[in-house]
């Protein structure tokens, strides 16, 4: 067969055909490389920035929660905001606004600057996200879509694991405002690339807006990442804390009855209908949860637990990070050889056997087994992200990939924006905990274990769910 038919004929199986569909992705991916990375770049820094803004761990953390709280609010819009703007200026505008966020934080003189700049950098990544899974199920044919979701799955899971190393880095020869300068000329090249080479895949139909809803999602998602942040500082038998739970649940309730039937969901619950992507979309929910939740706990211990300095933090974790891009890789097309139930179980099951190798870790431990048990972390949950993700999106048609896509990113942030403040009181409850006779390092050590007990709940529970996978034919 003729070798330009065979190619014509696999672009044209693509729902909107590019010629070029990976340069086409890559100003989206580099943003959402940024947008993820930023997830967890400050995770190495929190102990500086609390002692030169002279705040505590529970304020801290909401540089963290705070941000994936944007994130959370914005996902749900973007299948909205594709309906009325198209892709190229969302993503464009999303670019732009990540740099002047990053600009802002990088300038910032005191915790609510910071904090600001912050969230306007949520704003951006909540736009990207969900935007790259709809252009890539679009301009990427059915048999190419696993490889372009293990690229993808690169991004989300790589920067991740690989922001408290970079941040290390910065920080062990320059101070915390540069590493939101690092992210600037990486946002500069997506720019350039999305305004050459992005194109319009979403059609502009300008549907009705429920203000209402959009109410409902700000009010229901932000408060209950709130509340669970709250908890640190307050606990968790708390009247406000339990009592903002219990208000943003019911919010949530009502706005998810809302989308089930409204004509013009802003997200179309539905979709969980289909068994398959009920399943996988819980799957990498929690799968983000773990790594949101370690790669919080872990720098933190490296500094606090062992004593290790800041810069050497980030040169510990390298090999961990440089395990979960290639993993982060080939785990795509993985997919593609071997069933999604196999990848899932061993994936979680590895994730079990690294999570417990953490909690019997001491302030002690040397350095080659903490820096093992990270290693061995970085396999499984990647193994385990891609395979789940396209196994949920492949249970979806055309018009309703975007919305399963949507919902999946949307919820994947909650999760790890909730994870992340669950792991952050469980820290403080663990410290207090701890005997007078405690030295704070030993102190540290058990408010982490008891936030890595939430962490193995977490890949428990998933490890179980993944044997709930129909085998594949």
């Amino acid at each position: 067969m003729d070798t330009t038919s065979t190619k014509q004929e696999q672009v044209a199986s693509a729902a909107v055909p590019v010629a070029h569909p990976f340069l086409a992705m890559f100003g989206m991916l580099i943003g959402g490389f940024v947008g993820m990375l930023s997830e967890t770049s400050l995770n190495i820094a929190l102990p500086s920035l609390m002692a030169q803004l002279h705040i505590a761990v529970g304020t801290a953390q909401w540089l963290v929660t705070g941000y994936m709280l944007i994130i959370g609010i914005v996902l749900p819009l973007s299948s909205l905001l594709t309906r009325w703007f198209t892709t190229r200026q969302l993503i464009i505008f999303a670019l732009l606004d990540f740099t002047v966020g990053a600009i802002i934080s990088a300038l910032a003189p005191s915790f609510a600057i910071l904090l600001i700049g912050r969230m306007i950098q949520g704003i951006a990544t909540g736009l990207i996200l969900p935007l790259m899974f709809t252009v890539a199920t679009l301009i990427y044919p059915p048999y190419k879509l696993g490889a372009a979701m293990g690229m993808i799955g690169l991004v989300i899971m790589f920067a991740p694991a690989i922001g408290p190393t970079l941040s290390g880095i910065i920080l062990g020869k320059l101070n915390w405002h540069w590493i939101f300068w690092a992210f600037v000329p990486f946002l500069l090249i997506g720019l350039a690339f999305a305004l050459k080479y992005l194109p319009n895949v979403a059609q502009i139909t300008k549907p009705k807006i429920d203000g209402f809803s959009i109410l409902l999602s700000t009010l229901g998602f932000g408060g209950l990442v709130t509340a669970v942040s709250m908890a640190s500082d307050y606990g968790w038998s708390s009247p406000i804390v339990l009592g903002l739970l219990i208000v943003a649940l019911l919010i949530l309730a009502v706005y998810v009855r809302r989308q089930l039937t409204s004509s013009n969901a802003i997200l179309n619950f539905k979709v969980f209908k289909r068994r398959n992507f009920r399943i996988g979309a819980v799957l990498v929910m929690i799968d983000f949860g773990i790594i949101l939740s370690s790669m919080y706990l872990l720098p933190m211990f490296w500094q606090n637990g062992l004593a290790i300095p800041v810069a050497l933090t980030g040169i510990v974790m390298l090999p961990g990070g440089v395990v979960n891009a290639i993993f982060s890789a080939i785990s795509g097309r993985m997919t593609e050889q071997h069933s999604t139930r196999m990848l899932a179980v061993l994936g979680f099951g590895i994730v079990i056997i690294a999570v417990i190798m953490l909690l019997l870790a001491s302030s002690t431990s040397p350095m080659w087994y903490v820096m093992l048990a990270h290693i061995i972390l970085m396999i499984g949950a990647p193994l385990a992200m891609s395979p789940t993700q396209t196994f949920g999106l492949n249970a979806l048609d055309q018009e309703t990939s975007s919305d399963g896509s949507t919902i999946m990113n949307t919820f994947q942030q909650i999760i790890g924006a909730v994870a992340t403040a669950v792991a952050t009181s469980l820290l403080a409850v663990g410290q207090h905990a701890s005997s007078a006779a405690a030295t704070t390092r030993v102190a540290f050590t058990n408010g982490v274990h008891l936030g890595l007990i939430f962490t193995l709940v977490l890949a428990v529970i998933a490890f179980c769910l993944s044997f709930r996978i129909k085998q594949e034919h």
